[in-house]
């Protein structure tokens, strides 16, 4: 029998949508208590269903003054921020036009631009200029949001792909392959020095990949949502039951 290990704390809901409602109350709480520390604050979004359904939510708390909150994304695909692919357009819908997020604390991902490269170190410079850094230089948001995918993959770290190992820049390029597009995407540094990860998780097909995460033994390059096991800051892992392979 494989040993299991769930990095952090792990909150199993009976459907996707006390999963959303979940989340969004976890993510305003540490918004909030971030306010209340220095007075702003900073979280990376993902894209996905779920997760769009949790923003819809997190849009109604009127306690988050998101006139001093930062807004990242954690990957983007490299398409119009129009297209329906776009983590942005939904984040754009559900949540930040909502609460009237002012222009300038909005940061969006440019990865629809012709250089990729150069986009991501543009991307980086901006995390830098309106993140917390720790002694290293390295970005500390108050809250990463993630998704695994049933490949195993987090943010835009692929299997097999070397962008899981970049460690000495916090968003990387990451190229086209077989039909998924090129993306720009956060390293796994600053995901795993933020100060709160909250993962969404829901549906039976993410059970294999949840396993393989939270299995005591694993290979990163092979499911690369294990960098969250080094996360160093407070993990939550909100799954519906059928993600956790607890369904009736």
């Amino acid at each position: 029998m494989t040993t299991k290990v769930v990095p952090g704390q792990l909150i199993a809901a009976p459907d996707s949508a006390q999963v959303a409602r979940e989340a969004a109350a976890r993510i305003a709480r540490v918004l909030r208590a971030a306010l209340a520390r220095s007075g702003r604050a900073s979280i990376a979004l993902s894209g996905g269903n779920t997760p769009r359904d949790t923003y819809a939510l997190l849009a109604q708390d009127t306690a988050v003054d998101w006139t001093k909150v930062h807004i990242f994304w954690v990957d983007e695909r490299a398409v119009p921020p129009t297209d329906d692919r776009s983590n942005y357009r939904w984040a754009k819908a559900t949540l930040l036009e909502i609460v009237g997020a002012p222009a300038e604390n909005v940061h969006r991902m440019p990865a629809d631009a012709p250089d990729l490269q150069a986009a991501a170190r543009d991307y980086e410079r901006d995390v830098v200029a309106n993140v917390d850094r720790e002694a290293d230089g390295v970005p500390v948001f108050d809250v990463v949001v993630l998704g695994v995918g049933e490949d195993g993959h987090t943010a835009s770290l692929f299997p097999g792909e070397a962008t899981v190992d970049v460690v000495d820049r916090a968003v990387a390029a990451v190229p086209a392959r077989d039909r998924r597009e090129a993306r720009l995407t956060l390293t796994a540094p600053p995901i795993e020095r933020a100060r709160a990860v909250i993962i969404i998780a829901v549906g039976l097909g993410k059970r294999d990949a949840l396993e393989r995460v939270w299995a005591a033994q694993g290979d990163v390059h092979e499911t690369p949502a294990r960098i969250i096991r080094g996360c160093r800051g407070v993990v939550t892992w909100i799954i519906d039951k059928a993600a956790g392979g607890l369904a009736e």
